[in-house]
């Protein structure tokens, strides 16, 4: 429990504060950390008993003399969980050195339990991604779902629940480049944060929060009964905007589908995954993309692109060479993804209902179909989406 590193830490600088030496051993009585780092490695006899009665010694010089590898001074033991993990003892006459004792016993019992804690959390972590990520790569074929089933709940975690998978993903557009050279233990730091920013967010106890990738982080979200995909899509464009607060860091979020099996959980990331993928990057639109309103792109995608290139080519060859080709094709898509409606249109495209008007007016004069004409409105908006998509 108490790495050589940290001991010799801890007992380098309380030595150079206090101006005695500090020396710290294992429950073994070897000594691991000294401000006189020539005794590291060597047995300080006086600890084994200290260890084990859990009382405090002191030795004047004579009793030193008697002990192997003992000088004059007090050793204290290290107590965390009731359970003794060593030793801290201080060089120098009891009388001078025993005032410092039960500060630097405290001290070292708090940058002890501190260093557990920090471990816990990072093993929790680490236990926590490779959930993720088994699920993530899931194949019943090799796995059993069971044993995934187990496996999280001996990390307390539940995939029975009802839950919907989220992915995040987090840029660094103006810095990124400074960035380059940074120190790992940087982008460490920056890592936990990110992760700290969506856990404030997605708090529940079954929530399966873990890094998957550089850049990325997934959640496995605990969806009570009662709760709203609105209230969802509210709380993830939250994180989104505190992340972008941050450093010129941007975010955007997929959102899969609810869930209560592994298999299911499986197909839910892979969506989230697919939404961010096929959501884009529209300038100044929302940085949440649900898979639910990217059904038709996810299945577009899927279709072989010789297909999708047969399509454009029969349907909108004219449109593709005019100049103003990108403008007229995203017209197209409002259009459709608006319900047909010319305000909810103009609206998504930020411009005048007239623009809208003479945008469709010019695609229907080049393709020779009426946009209103659904059925031909819906075969142009296939193509345009795997023209789209083919530029993603």
């Amino acid at each position: 429990m108490l790495s050589p590193s940290l001991a010799q830490e801890i007992a380098g600088d309380t030595s150079a504060v206090i101006g005695f030496n500090v020396l710290i051993t294992d429950a073994e009585g070897m000594v691991i950390g000294s401000g006189d780092t020539s005794r590291v490695g060597s047995f300080h006899e006086a600890s084994v008993e200290v260890v084990r009665t859990k009382e405090p010694a002191t030795h004047s010089t004579s009793q030193a003399r008697q002990l192997r590898g003992v000088r004059p001074g007090v050793t204290l033991p290290l107590v965390t969980d009731g359970q003794a993990v060593g030793t801290v003892g201080i060089t120098g006459a009891p009388a001078r050195v025993r005032r410092f004792g039960l500060l630097v016993k405290r001290q070292t019992e708090i940058l002890l339990r501190e260093s557990v804690m920090l471990r816990s959390r990072l093993l929790s972590e680490r236990a926590a991604e490779k959930l993720l990520a088994d699920i993530a790569s899931y194949d019943p074929q090799v796995v059993e779902g069971d044993f995934l089933v187990f496996r999280a709940a001996e990390l307390g975690f539940d995939l029975r629940l009802r839950r919907v998978a989220v992915a995040f993903e987090v840029s660094v557009p103006g810095a990124a480049a400074r960035r380059q050279g940074a120190p790992t233990q940087d982008m460490a730091l920056v890592r936990s944060e990110l992760l700290r920013t969506v856990r404030e967010v997605f708090a529940d106890p079954q929530d399966v929060v873990a890094g998957t990738a550089p850049g990325w982080i997934g959640v496995l979200h605990r969806l009570p009964a009662r709760r709203a995909m609105d209230s969802l899509v509210a709380d993830c464009r939250r994180v989104a905007d505190v992340i972008a607060a941050q450093d010129s860091l941007s975010a955007r979020v997929g959102i899969g589908e609810p869930a209560d099996s592994v298999g299911g959980l499986h197909d839910s990331y892979q969506d989230a995954c697919d939404a961010l993928r096929l959501g884009g990057r529209p300038a100044g639109g929302s940085p949440v993309h649900l898979i639910s309103d990217l059904r038709v792109h996810q299945v577009l995608e899927a279709v072989h692109q010789s297909a999708r290139n047969r399509l454009l080519d029969l349907t909108t060859a004219d449109l593709r060479a005019q100049p103003d080709w990108p403008a007229l094709r995203e017209t197209v898509i409002a259009w459709c993804e608006s319900g047909f409606n010319l305000v909810r249109a103009s609206t998504a495209l930020h411009i005048h209902r007239n623009t809208v008007v003479y945008r469709m007016n010019k695609i229907e004069q080049i393709t020779g179909r009426p946009l209103r004409d659904h059925r031909a409105a819906l075969a142009l908006y296939l193509a345009c989406l795997a023209d789209r998509l083919g530029g993603q």
